[in-house]
């Protein structure tokens, strides 16, 4: 276990393993609760048994991700790691921004190969 606390404190620059044992606890905290937001939003906007899956996934996709994203930099605020999780949310954005861009030029070029 020290091994990993070790690995990540270095991959992540941090100062010690109780700075990390912290980050993986505001991650956990924030996929926890972010599961309470999802249900209640399905609940609201009535999803069940028989909701296309194609609707879920696009819902999920407007608020679970963004409610992450929000959860995690307050939990970080809150916990004291705003500039490490600050920093980390800016790394994925820019990961996230270069993956939809190859993704739509691929679209892109299918809809010109379809024309």
């Amino acid at each position: 276990m020290q091994k990993l606390l070790d690995h990540l404190k270095n991959r992540w620059g941090l100062t010690d393993s109780g700075q990390v044992a912290l980050i993986l606890f505001i991650f956990s905290i924030s996929g926890m609760s972010v599961l309470y937001i999802r249900r209640f939003v399905f609940n609201l906007l009535g999803f069940g048994k028989y909701t296309p899956f194609w609707e879920e996934a696009a819902a999920w996709l407007l608020v679970v991700v963004p409610s992450y994203q929000i959860l995690l930099l307050l939990y970080g605020t809150i916990l004291g790691q705003f500039e490490f999780v600050w920093h980390f949310e800016k790394k994925n954005f820019s990961r996230l921004k270069k993956w939809l861009s190859k993704l739509s030029a691929i679209f892109c070029i299918i809809i010109v190969i379809l024309r």
